[in-house]
């Protein structure tokens, strides 16, 4: 609705003969008594225009010409402020294109002819996939399915950490329980992973070769058969809450020595030092950092010769902007919240654009059970994991519960609100209004003959009380919740708006009778409902 009000206004604007780089806002009012929408555009030209605010307010009104039967009135509210009063037939002719789009309501070319990548998920094989991790996963794959429906050619990735001091770990830690399988008598170091699947893959590991690696020198057989049974673990998990991706990145190839017999890495340490950010001291190689107003420089090269986490990620990242993709989207979690700027300022002494890459922080996440909250460890064992949260609370519930609260607040997940068949629970409170639209138009199409094929839309426009009215208007704000979600990378912002759906509809259908109305409203309300099942 928005883009019907602002051509009117930027057309005023050049009838006044009012040239200005100030962008048109243009908002909806908290208070219904200051219209359907208001902009403050002569307020905020008042000063260069050197006139009183609701003098230029006028002239401006003088100079707008809407189509017939779309815009009620006009008003000035205080210090200058502009506030549009739409018709209910406009709304109601609006709420038409709802059912003529369908399933493309909402969508936009904005993206069309550009590429995305979102990273998301990317959690290190070594273990099975936690709570803290779903709700990373979640939130890429809601900010991934958000910028489809803008057209973007979209490339889902995850970053396989398959490299580095973790991954040792995962091997030494399954070569111990396989020893202790064969009978050895072993300690099993603290620092290690303690979790029954380590027990399970020595098992494994047992069955397949008995005790012929006991001895073995080769300890990658541990790694890479740990890592491959998890990562099908982590595949499994993710695909039962349907999340997917296009394509896996494998760190390791970061510091395979190509032709040239440098690495990925190694370039990024050849690039950077060209550039005067590299120092050696201490044994370690250094990012200087305090270069660019840090307090600290970072380490890229411990003085063990391994890598730290800044090292290979700058490398990605510059494969990243390789294949030339127009934006860039990484969804991490809070532990990466001192680690990604470092990789931007890389990225930007190298000569790349970063204002096309964005960076989604999703916090931690505790579950609630019995009013108790408890911290769970991956490394000690006892982590939350994310194939018991959906064997609990489904998979529906899941994914809404991870997306209801802002990825930058903790998110404390209630296990029994999220099981409760009650309005308080928001799963079931959306799903029941879908079900509560579902069987209307089932029961209308048993006993009225109402036939969804869109040939009485036209009936909407004899719609008028104030709950229709008001669910139509809400209805409309869709494509623009879905914008304001992708701007923020919020997918939070859709959940709040289909509550006020939902809320606006149990309203509606309290209030105005449906089955029992009059034929034509009757219809004029069937449709009003297949609208907001569509949105």
């Amino acid at each position: 609705m928005q883009e019907f009000l602002l051509p009117v206004i930027k057309s005023a604007l050049q009838s006044a003969e009012i040239k200005t780089d100030k962008p048109v806002q243009i908002e909806k009012p908290t208070d219904k008594k200051n219209g359907d929408f208001s902009t403050n555009i002569a307020l905020l030209l008042s000063k260069e225009c050197r006139r009183n605010p609701r003098e230029l307010a006028a002239e401006l009104i003088g100079q707008m010409i809407f189509p017939d039967g779309t815009v009620e009135r006009i008003e000035i509210a205080g210090p200058g402020f502009i506030n549009f009063y739409l018709t209910p037939l406009f709304i109601m002719q609006s709420v038409e294109h709802i059912l003529l789009e369908g399933k493309g309501y909402g969508s936009s070319c904005a993206g069309k002819g550009k590429t995305a990548i979102v990273e998301y998920v990317s959690a290190n094989p070594t273990g099975p996939l936690t709570i803290g991790r779903g709700r990373g996963g979640v939130l890429g794959d809601c900010i991934a399915n958000l910028l489809e429906t803008q057209g973007y050619d979209l490339t889902r990735e995850y970053y396989f950490n398959d490299a580095g001091r973790q991954m040792q770990i995962l091997g030494e830690s399954v070569r111990y329980r396989y020893m202790e399988r064969c009978g050895r008598d072993i300690v099993f170091p603290d620092s290690h992973y303690q979790g029954e699947y380590i027990r399970e893959i020595a098992e494994i590991l047992f069955l397949e070769h008995e005790s012929s690696l006991i001895d073995s020198d080769d300890p990658g057989i541990f790694k890479d058969t740990a890592e491959a049974i998890i990562f099908s673990s982590i595949k499994k998990t993710l695909a039962r809450i349907d999340i997917r991706h296009d394509s896996f990145f494998n760190e390791h190839t970061l510091y395979i020595a190509e032709e040239n017999g440098k690495s990925a890495n190694d370039r990024v340490l050849e690039l950077l030092e060209s550039k005067g950010f590299i120092d050696r001291y201490d044994g370690a190689t250094w990012f200087l950092t305090t270069k660019l107003g840090q307090e600290k420089n970072k380490v890229l090269v411990k003085s063990s010769g391994e890598p730290s986490y800044r090292l290979p990620d700058i490398a990605y990242h510059l494969d990243k902007y390789r294949r030339k993709f127009d934006l860039v989207v990484n969804v991490f979690g809070a532990d990466h919240i001192d680690e990604y700027p470092d990789v931007l300022e890389a990225l930007r002494i190298l000569g790349h654009d970063t204002s096309k890459m964005r960076v989604a922080i999703n916090q931690f996440v505790t579950t609630t059970v019995d009013g108790e909250t408890v911290k769970m460890s991956t490394r000690k064992g006892n982590a939350d994991l994310l194939d018991e949260l959906i064997d609990d609370v489904g998979a529906d519930a899941t994914r809404l519960f991870f997306i209801m609260r802002s990825k930058d607040s903790h998110l404390n997940f209630d296990i029994e609100l999220a099981k409760k068949q009650s309005k308080d629970n928001p799963v079931f409170y959306l799903q029941y209004a879908h079900a509560r639209i579902c069987s209307l138009l089932r029961i209308a199409a048993e006993e009225a003959g109402f036939k969804p094929d869109g040939s009485g839309a036209h009936l909407l426009q004899k719609l008028t009380l104030e709950p229709e009215i008001q669910l139509g208007f809400t209805l409309l704000d869709y494509p623009e919740v879905i914008r304001t979600a992708i701007r923020l990378l919020e997918p939070q912002k859709m959940v709040e708006y289909l509550h006020s759906v939902a809320e606006q509809y149990h309203k509606f259908y309290q209030e105005c009778p449906i089955l029992k109305a009059d034929p034509d409203i009757r219809t004029a309300r069937l449709f009003l409902s297949l609208a907001t099942r569509q949105v």
